[in-house]
């Protein structure tokens, strides 16, 4: 049958080739072609190419197996050993660690020791019985010594082998080559290789599927088979995914003549055959599979096969040559960007293992290689780059940082989107996410619209407040996994002891920050078991009490829930009683994430995500305004971050209740979840700025203000996000001690003076505002800008009651 041009259009960009449809697509032109797989590739993968920097250990280069086509396979040579030793293994995963590499690539003949007695030896001086066996220790030593990650291609494997491997492999493999059995016979490029029948290598693949194992796979062209044999063999491979979603990419490689080989002579494929061959794998499995061809392979060809289709360049290592085909160099890295740039996409560092399977390590990878992996990704599973995490004292990413305000035209749909961000529609789930994933040009075209937008909405102006910090008691009932603040009465010491501050002292504290200027008090705490509703009334009577015109910003919604709860009165009965007693606003924090998936995680015990809407609706009925928050960087992803902004959005339309968004980085260093090995470390600096301006861009027109925290990311991290549609710094502070107990290293209190110079050095105006964001009206005494160190030994938190 011949497909019409209907069903091609059909193909671009979400729909896969049915078998009848592939097998057609023979008479199509390859310009056609290559368009459709491309607007697949980006409909799925945008503008990320992705690689893996990996050093390459060839274990044994002996091999049971004959194809005629190979120089990597020896014969054993006197004086020459079977295996590399492991001192010779950890030497070079250890210079591969030292060059920045992730990922060990493990890479060996199949089953040696069934051919040759120098294999069977030589295993046996080490006291190993098998190649797979040995191939284990090998893998797990090096992860245990260097930290990279294992991928392992050791060829036909059994359920056992599969399963013993997984324990020290974040991913396999197997090319399956070609599905055609007529190339195993007399006088084909298999003959003689029992290890390369198609149905065996095929049922490897199959068990690695039952056994949960990340899997890479592909076809090999040019060496004797069809188009029609190689569809065969991508649709043999679609079927094994379709059943169970492991294989994780599918590599088109290129043969290539080797002298000295029987097929020295043999002319390589052309490159339209090339071509053609990664353009029907991009259209026959679903879009979002990861298509890779490798470098190495078509110097001088790199763009024409970014135009085919691939989001995907493999491995390629700064250290170690490719030992399979040794004649074809690695490209630099710097040549590998700059091509990639050329056809108008980013190059981006993965893992072994990609990302959709990082994202769902539970499922995909052993518990002993989890905590390693979630230390190494960003929230879409890419790997971490660089030393910066939210409240060290780590140099920001000079790459991510100078793209901050760089000319830049957004690509595809990217634009799009940002005009209609632009234009106060909201957007949906999947745009938001997009944004959230923007790098390079991208990301600097997203960071320039949501700093336009601020531009438009709050001038030049970058507020500010001067508040003073009263957490009144760290006791909490609850154990939410990211807190390293609350504590339990007599355990879980994390940092700091217990502490319960009496009225008294939170008046003295009040009295004392009025003196200084503060026009705001910002009070919470934990969720202390002996609290009521009462001593939330209570509190805010004794900040009345001595400073009638300070602004109680107080209790978050968790607090407030319990507070009605112990009265056994209602949200909103309680919400009236505290603003009747000086409550003025509500801080948005208790939110993290406001994702119920992610909530059964991190904080399983705490509020849902309609209870703290809940109390956040019936506040804004009373005329009691608040912020809202969202805690980023730990188990989540972009996905949820989406949600969160969604939700907000759609609360405020109906409410206006809102002042801001306070984006707040997850400080990893003494949080429980982290020190458990069950998070990340915070999200990457990328995250932080996106997170800034994709909200200024996802909430607009209906909340106009958006935060930078200083606590967390420090004078030059709250810069980059001021240029990137924030306008506000918060508060002073004079006292902060939640991320300081997470590990934070910013300091508790940054004066009015250093706030104004901040603001000044990018070229904004300073604007000391009321909680409400008025001009405030009070002038900051001398004593408001005491150095940090005289502001705590004012505020020592006195003993547990």
């Amino acid at each position: 049958m011949r497909v019409t041009t209907d069903v091609f259009e059909l193909l671009a960009p979400r729909r896969r080739l049915s078998r009848d449809e592939a097998f057609a697509a023979s008479d199509m032109s390859l310009d056609r072609l290559l368009r459709a797989a491309a607007a697949r590739r980006d409909a799925a993968h945008g503008a990320v190419v992705s690689y893996s920097r990996k050093v390459f250990i060839p274990l044994t280069q002996l091999c049971r197996n004959v194809c005629h086509y190979c120089t990597f396979a020896e014969a054993p040579r006197k004086g020459r050993a079977a295996y590399l030793t492991l001192d010779e293994v950890l030497a070079v995963a250890r210079a591969g660690a030292a060059a920045g590499c992730k990922e060990a690539l493990f890479t060996l003949g199949d089953k040696p020791e069934l051919r040759y007695q120098a294999a069977r030896d030589q295993l046996s001086r080490m006291g190993y019985r098998t190649t797979l066996e040995y191939l284990a220790e090998a893998a797990r030593i090096t992860f245990a010594e260097t930290g990279l990650l294992p991928h392992l291609n050791p060829g036909l494997l059994a359920s056992d082998d599969l399963a013993t491997l997984r324990k020290v492999s974040v991913s396999q493999g197997i090319m399956l080559e070609s599905a055609a059995e007529r190339l195993c016979e007399r006088g084909g490029p298999h003959y003689g290789s029992p290890d390369k029948r198609p149905a065996a290598r095929l049922e490897t693949i199959r068990l690695a599927g039952e056994a949960g194992v990340p899997f890479t796979s592909g076809i090999l062209i040019g060496i004797g088979e069809t188009r029609a044999e190689r569809i065969d063999a991508l649709l043999a491979l679609r079927d094994l995914h379709d059943r169970y979603g492991h294989i994780q990419e599918i590599i088109v490689q290129n043969f290539r003549p080797k002298p000295e080989t029987r097929m020295a002579k043999v002319s390589a494929p052309a490159l339209h055959e090339f071509l053609w061959t990664v353009a029907m794998a991009r259209l026959v499995f679903h879009p979002a599979m990861n298509i890779q061809a490798p470098p190495n392979l078509s110097p001088g060809s790199l763009s024409q096969l970014l135009g085919a289709g691939i989001n995907d360049w493999g491995g390629v290592s700064p250290v170690t040559p490719d030992y399979v085909n040794p004649e074809a160099p690695w490209p630099e890295l710097a040549m590998l960007t700059q091509a990639t740039k050329d056809a108008g996409k980013e190059l981006c560092e993965r893992l072994a293992i990609y990302p959709s399977y990082a994202r769902e390590l539970n499922r995909w990878v052993d518990p002993g290689l989890r905590t390693a992996l979630l230390q190494r990704i960003d929230g879409e599973g890419l790997a971490r780059v660089d030393g910066w995490a939210p409240g060290n004292r780590e140099g920001l990413p000079a790459a991510d940082l100078g793209l901050i305000g760089a000319r830049a035209v957004p690509r595809g749909e990217i634009g799009q989107i940002l005009a209609k961000a632009q234009s106060g529609a909201t957007l949906l789930e999947t745009e938001i996410v997009r944004l959230f994933h923007a790098r390079g040009e991208d990301f600097s075209a997203v960071c320039k619209a949501a700093d336009e937008l601020r531009a438009s909405m709050n001038q030049d102006t970058v507020s500010y407040v001067v508040n003073r910090n009263i957490n009144y008691t760290n006791i909490c009932g609850y154990r939410c996994q990211f807190c390293a603040f609350a504590k339990g009465k007599t355990s879980e010491n994390l940092r700091g002891k217990p502490y319960n501050l009496s009225l008294e002292t939170i008046q003295g504290r009040v009295r004392e920050a009025w003196e200084r200027g503060a026009t705001e008090v910002c009070m919470q705490g934990g969720i202390h078991p002996d609290y009521t509703g009462a001593t939330y009334l209570d509190i805010c009577r004794a900040v009345k009490a001595v400073a009638p015109a300070m602004h109680v910003h107080a209790f978050s919604p968790l607090e407030v829930s319990q507070g009605a709860r112990t009265l056994g009165i209602s949200l909103e009965e309680f919400l009236a009683e505290l603003k009747r007693a000086g409550l003025g606003t509500l801080p948005g924090t208790a939110a993290e994430i406001l994702d119920d998936e992610v909530r059964a995680v991190l904080c399983p015990d705490k509020i849902k995500t309609d209870e703290w809407f809940d109390v956040m609706r019936t506040a804004h009925r009373l005329d009691l305004r608040s912020t809202s928050t969202i805690m980023f960087g730990h188990i989540d992803g972009p996905q949820h971050w989406a949600r969160h902004l969604l939700r907000l959005r759609a609360l405020q339309a109906d409410t206006g209740g809102f002042t801001e968004l306070v984006p707040l980085a997850f400080v990893h260093m003494e949080a429980p979840l982290y020190l458990k090995g069950r998070a990340r470390r915070g999200p990457t600096f990328r995250e932080v700025v996106l997170m800034h301006a994709v909200a200024r861009l996802a909430l607009h027109p209906f909340i106009p203000n958006v935060q930078t925290s200083w606590v967390k990311l420090g004078v030059e991290g709250v810069k980059a996000c001021l240029r990137s549609g924030a306008n506000d710094l918060g508060g002073t502070l004079m006292d902060e001690t939640i991320s300081r107990a997470a590990g934070g290293s910013h300091g508790s209190q940054m004066t009015p003076e250093k706030m104004q110079e901040l603001i000044c050095s990018i070229g904004r105006m300073p604007l000391e505002r009321t909680t409400l964001y008025g001009a405030s009206t009070r002038t900051c005494t001398a004593a408001s800008r005491s150095s940090t160190d005289d502001m705590l030994r004012t505020s020592a938190p006195q003993a547990a009651s």
